[in-house]
């Protein structure tokens, strides 16, 4: 029997809190609303599917929906996979979950709060977040679209001029977040990356989880700043951060700019093995909830910069973009990605 109102849900399993989206059945999007919830990716498989189920439950009751208005479901999750569904090595979950077939549970969890079977989906979280930003652009503007996001780890994603995400083989295409960063033309040092390799991956020099590194490098040279003498773990100093730099804060601001021109360098990468119309940047660094107009400027500024500088195109060739559904990207994407299938 067809449900009167479709609509799709999407799940984002970030390495620290999960969200969840949904659209309807012509792809507009229900909420922009952020909701999100802990991850407890070290509890294990069990809570966090109760999480997810638990967030879609919110959703659903905030929207004055049910699960029987739901036509599908789709997850975005961070790589790599051992195959489709099942979790591979990660680097910024639990490894105890290498090897989970979540796609499974997550079917059965869905199959049982909805009381009947619905499809559910599944793809990397940085590719999907490509899908929902791909959409508001290419409704006006035609042309390939290259999509990096720092967060936790750099989502990274490429969609087609049609549309169409591109999965690889392996469901592991675009995967420029682990390639190899010019560190020395950085002025750093190969910093060790959360997916084990040593040689300097681009995610350590652009995301929160090479901030650590960044942060021990760059306090020598501010001896009198507060951060040297307060009383913080080395994770709360480093997610005070991005609040410092919207005070313009001397060491927050001289990291940020490291890590914008790390960013134009990997978009430099991407232009040049993918060769796309529109760059789009997402990330919470560019969120509007979180950062002024001006440091989200300086910071997409030092993108186009660093781009310019090393990639094999012309930079008026390319259009820059700050993503339009903020840390809902990912969710959004998996929604879309659910409808399509």
């Amino acid at each position: 029997m067809p449900l009167l109102r479709p609509v799709y849900l999407g799940i984002d399993c970030g390495a620290t809190t999960s969200k969840v989206g949904g659209i309807d059945a012509t792809g507009d999007i229900l909420s922009k609303t952020l909701r999100q919830r802990p991850t407890l990716g070290d509890a294990g498989p069990e809570a966090i599917i109760k999480g997810w189920l638990s967030g879609a439950d919110d959703f659903l009751r905030d929207e004055g929906l049910t699960w029987d208005d739901v036509a599908g479901v789709g997850l975005a999750i961070p790589g790599p996979y051992r195959d489709y569904g099942v979790l591979g090595s990660q680097p910024n979950l639990s490894k105890a979950l290498d090897g989970w077939h979540f796609l499974d549970d997550l079917h059965r969890g869905v199959k049982q709060a909805a009381r009947r079977d619905i499809p559910v989906v599944t793809a990397n979280d940085g590719q999907l977040a490509g899908i929902g930003e791909a959409r508001a652009i290419q409704a006006h503007a035609p042309g390939s679209i290259l999509m990096l996001a720092p967060g936790s780890g750099l989502g990274c994603s490429y969609v087609h001029a049609d549309g169409s995400i591109l999965m690889g083989d392996n469901q592991a295409a675009a995967i420029l977040c682990h390639m190899p960063a010019p560190y020395a033309k950085l002025g750093l040092p190969a910093f060790h990356c959360g997916c084990g390799r040593d040689w300097g991956c681009f995610e350590a020099y652009t995301s929160i989880s090479g901030l650590p590194q960044m942060l021990a490098h760059f306090l020598p040279q501010f001896p009198a700043h507060p951060l040297n003498s307060a009383d913080l773990s080395a994770k709360d100093k480093v997610l005070s951060l991005r609040a410092l730099a919207q005070q313009e804060d001397p060491l927050a601001l001289a990291i940020f700019d490291l890590q914008a021109k790390a960013m134009g360098y990997a978009v430099a990468a991407g232009c040049m093995a993918y060769d796309p119309t529109h760059i789009v940047i997402g990330g919470g660094l560019i969120d509007p909830g979180a950062t002024t107009p001006a440091f989200r400027q300086r910071y997409m500024s030092g993108i186009e910069k660093a781009t310019a500088e090393v990639a094999w195109v012309e930079i008026k060739k390319l259009s820059f973009h700050e993503a339009s559904l903020g840390e809902l990207s990912q969710a959004i994407g998996a929604a879309l990605y659910a409808a399509s299938h």
